[in-house]
């Protein structure tokens, strides 16, 4: 077993029919999604300083 195989399979986000929605949707919408992309982005941040920190762990084992 892989690693990999542990991580969580991301699914393309589905595709709404923007027709149907009113300027004020939209508007909403985006919102939402730009609130979801920043908590995106400080998640990637959090994981990368626990890489950082484990990458400095093992690195000073191996000196």
């Amino acid at each position: 077993m892989s690693w990999d195989d542990l991580e969580p399979k991301t699914k393309k986000p589905v595709v709404l029919d923007l027709g149907p929605l009113s300027i004020e949707d939209l508007t909403l919408r985006i919102a939402d999604l730009e609130a979801e992309i920043a908590r995106m982005k400080q998640a990637i941040v959090e994981k990368q300083k626990q890489r950082n920190s484990a990458d400095a762990i093992f690195k000073s084992k191996g000196q």
